[in-house]
């Protein structure tokens, strides 16, 4: 199974306009360090998934037909923009599963035009190509779904992307499913603020050890996280790693290395 990070940016993305911050300095002088909206490509044989569509140029990125289907975390405008532009296309139905949210996002349900919407339900598995995408429930603002995606050879990978912590039921299951790899939300630096639909540093790390996945890759960062990991350089445990946009990883039951 191969797994690339198409974005790894928090609604804003890095660098956020108008900001002169550590980070977003950085990403305007590197464009290794800008951040997109958070999606990602899943592939595995001849299939290929992708999961959220909060870039702007999917009708430039992915050929009509190229895509199995479309799978959706939830409704928020970083995570389904680049539907608006897609769905005026021509040609064969794209089917975009999603969680079961009644007012979706604008008038995509109203005037679908390609988009072939299909609810899901949370911990119902779906069959797609080889891959099989279990929805896992998430803590956020709108319902939200993370995925347990599973490849026909057994190699696992878990998304779970804008959530504050887990919910007692999805971590149960992650600590039984034993993920081969796993994308997490981890939005902001350590706060002593109350936290509001996303992880930050502290609670993120705290999932990652409840659940003991070989291998994570922490995403949907905001520009004052990769501004404090800048200013601290702190310490991550063994096999965790900050995503960065454009990066492609294989997963397979004997070996989880970056490619």
């Amino acid at each position: 199974m191969r797994i690339s990070f198409l974005g790894t940016g928090a609604a804003g993305g890095v660098p956020l306009y108008g900001c002169a911050c550590i980070a977003c300095s950085r990403a305007q002088d590197q464009a290794r360090y800008q951040r997109r909206p958070c999606s990602a490509l899943i592939e595995h044989g001849d299939t290929r998934v992708l999961i959220d569509a909060g870039l702007m140029d999917l009708h430039e990125r992915f050929a009509p037909g190229s895509l199995n289907a479309i799978v959706l975390t939830h409704f928020h405008p970083d995570h389904v923009q680049g539907l608006f532009h897609l769905r005026w296309g021509r040609g064969a139905a794209i089917p975009v599963h999603a969680p079961p949210d009644a007012d979706g996002c604008a008038d995509l349900y109203k005037h679908p035009g390609l988009l072939d919407f299909q609810r899901l339900a949370k911990f119902e598995p779906v069959r797609i190509g080889a891959l099989t995408f279990t929805p896992l429930p998430l803590i956020h603002s709108k319902p939200t779904f993370g995925y347990a995606i599973e490849a026909d050879d057994g190699t696992r990978f878990a998304y779970l992307t804008d959530t504050l912590g887990l919910p007692a039921a999805t971590e149960v299951f992650l600590k039984s499913w034993q993920a081969d790899g796993l994308a997490l939300d981890c939005s902001f630096p350590p706060s002593q603020e109350p936290l509001r639909g996303h992880n930050d540093w502290t609670l993120a790390l705290a999932s990652i050890a409840a659940v003991a996945p070989k291998r994570t890759w922490l995403t949907h960062v905001g520009h004052a996280l990769d501004a404090w990991v800048i200013a601290t350089a702190p310490a991550l445990p063994a096999q965790v790693t900050m995503a960065l946009d454009g990066e492609s990883v294989d997963l397979g039951r004997s070996s989880a290395q970056p490619c």
